[in-house]
C-alpha cells in the first residue's frame, strides 16, 4: 500500500520566457496522455537506506525547469484539433510517497497495479488546460529503497527528450552540497553558537617531529594490515584524524558524549577535475568540503583509524562529477555572499562559526613554502598570521625539511592546555 505524503507544485525557480508557442506537427500527431516512467533504486546494502532529501528534490526540479520551462506551461486545444503551449510557468506536481512494501515484492517490476501505484494518476476529466505536463512521485519503501516514478505529457516530448530532461534533473540533485547548505553543528541543548563565538581563544604552534608524523600515520593504517587493495592513509588523514580526537576529548569535559561534531578543510581539485587544470593555473582551485557528522563518543572510542576515514570520506567525495555539480550549485545561487567562508577577515562576525564543538583542519603540507627565497637564504619561517575562530587550523612543512611538521592551532583558551597534553601525549601510548 502507497500513501501520497505531500503534495507540491514545483515552478521555475528563475523568470523564463513567457507567451504561446504553436506546437510542430511531429508534436501534434502524438498522443496528448501522459507516459508514464518508474526509476527503482536499492539501497546498497541492507539496514541502510538510500540517502533522501525531499527538499533537494524539490530545489533541484525548480532549478531544472529553469531550463526546461515549458514542461512547467500548460496545453489548451485550437481549431482543426492541435495543441498550443502556454508558457506561463504554472509549474510541475511533485509527490512525497511511502510504501510499506518491499522492493522485492514487486518481483520484476513488471507493469502491474502494484508498479501502477508508483506514478502519479492524472484526472484526465477535467480540462486539458489544468494538467501538469509533468508529474513525479517519490516512493521510500519500508526496506530503504526509492521509487521516482515520471508521468511526462506525450505531446511535449519522445522518450530520448524525456530521457535527456530526466537526467539533466538528475545531475542536480545527485549531490547535497552540505558543505554549502549545512550549518555547522551546535552545543547540546543551544540553537546558536553566539555564547561559543564570545569565549576566548589563543593561538598556538604544534611542533612534531617524523617520528611522531610516522607513529600517528601507522596507527591509523593499523586496520590495513595484511589488507593490499586499499590506499593507506596519509599523513595529513592521520594527523587531522588525531587533532580532530584531540579536540573532542578536551572539550567532551563539557560536552556529553553523544555531542555531535564535524571537521571542515578545503581539497585541492587542480589534479580532480577531468581534464585537469593546467599545472600553473592561477587562481582559487580548493573546494570545501566536510565530513560525515560524528559522536564524540564514536570518535573516542574507535581507533585512530576511524577519524581518519571520516576524513576519507570526504575527501573521496571530492571528484570530478561531485566538484562540478559544487560549481553549478554555486552558480544557481543569486548571492553568494552566504556560501563565503571569510576564514581570514579579522573581527568578521557574520561567517558561520566552525568552532566547539567542529574544528577547521587546514592542509599546506603540499604547498613549496620555503622555496622563496630572494637572495638571502631559504626563510626561517612560514606560516599564517591570523587565525580568526576557535577550532581553525593549519598542518604545514617545517623549514628543516626532514618530515618534520608545525601546526598552527587556535582554540578556546580553557582548552589549550589540555589538547596540548592530550595530543602529545596520546601519540606516545
Amino acid at each position: 500500500m502507497t500513501s501520497i505524503r505531500s503534495i507540491s507544485i514545483v515552478v521555475p525557480s528563475e523568470p523564463t520566457p513567457s507567451g504561446l508557442l504553436r506546437l510542430p506537427e511531429s508534436d501534434q500527431v502524438a498522443h496528448w496522455a501522459h507516459a508514464p516512467v518508474i526509476y527503482i533504486y536499492r539501497a546498497k546494502s541492507n539496514n541502510t537506506t538510500i540517502p533522501f532529501s525531499f527538499e533537494a528534490m524539490k530545489n533541484s526540479l525548480s532549478c531544472a525547469l529553469i531550463h526546461f520551462y515549458p514542461l512547467a506551461g500548460r496545453l489548451h486545444w485550437i481549431e482543426g484539433g492541435r495543441l498550443e503551449l502556454d508558457c506561463n510557468a504554472m509549474g510541475v506536481q511533485l509527490l512525497e510517497a511511502y510504501s510499506e512494501a518491499e522492493l522485492d515484492e514487486l518481483g520484476d517490476f513488471a507493469p502491474t497495479d502494484a508498479v501502477r501505484d508508483l506514478v502519479p494518476k492524472v484526472d484526465y476529466t477535467t480540462p486539458i488546460k489544468e494538467w501538469p505536463l509533468l508529474l513525479v512521485q517519490v516512493t521510500r519503501f519500508r526496506c530503504g529503497g526509492l521509487c521516482v516514478g515520471v508521468e511526462i505529457s506525450h505531446t511535449m516530448v519522445d522518450g530520448r527528450s524525456a530521457t535527456h530532461f530526466t537526467n539533466s534533473w538528475a545531475k542536480t540533485p545527485r549531490f547535497d552540497h552540505i558543505e554549502y547548505t549545512t550549518k555547522p553543528l551546535v552545543l547540546i541543548g543551544r540553537t546558536d553558537a553566539n555564547e561559543e563565538r564570545k569565549k576566548e581563544t589563543s593561538a598556538t604552534l604544534l611542533k612534531l617531529t617524523r617520528e611522531q608524523v610516522e607513529v600517528l600515520t601507522k596507527r591509523a593504517n593499523q586496520v590495513f594490515v595484511g589488507v593490499t587493495t586499499i590506499r593507506p592513509y596519509s599523513r595529513y588523514e592521520a594527523i587531522a584524524g588525531h587533532m580532530w580526537r584531540s579536540a573532542c576529548k578536551v572539550r567532551a569535559v563539557d560536552s556529553h558524549n553523544s555531542q555531535s561534531t564535524g571537521a571542515r578543510f578545503g581539497v585541492g581539485i587542480r589534479n580532480r577535475l577531468k581534464p585537469s587544470l593546467p599545472e600553473r593555473y592561477f587562481g582559487n582551485a580548493v573546494s570545501a568540503t566536510v565530513t560525515p557528522i560524528c559522536l564524540y563518543e564514536e570518535l573516542l572510542s574507535r581507533p585512530l583509524s576511524y577519524s581518519a576515514g571520516k576524513l576519507r570520506e570526504a575527501i573521496e567525495r571530492m571528484d570530478d562529477e561531485y566538484i562540478r555539480s559544487a560549481l553549478d550549485f554555486i552558480s544557481s545561487q543569486k548571492d553568494v555572499s552566504g556560501l563565503r567562508s571569510n576564514f581570514h577577515i579579522q573581527g568578521y562576525s557574520e561567517a558561520p562559526f566552525l568552532g566547539n564543538p567542529n574544528i577547521f583542519l587546514g592542509s599546506w603540507i603540499g604547498l613549496p613554502l620555503y622555496d622563496a627565497d630572494f637572495g638571502w637564504g631559504k626563510p626561517i619561517y612560514v606560516g599564517p598570521v591570523l587565525l580568526n575562530m576557535d577550532g581553525k587550523s593549519f598542518i604545514m612543512p617545517s623549514p628543516t625539511a626532514d618530515g618534520s611538521l608545525i601546526i598552527a592551532l587556535r582554540l578556546q583558551t580553557k582548552y589549550m592546555d589540555s589538547f596540548k597534553k592530550i595530543f602529545y601525549e596520546d601519540i606516545m601510548e
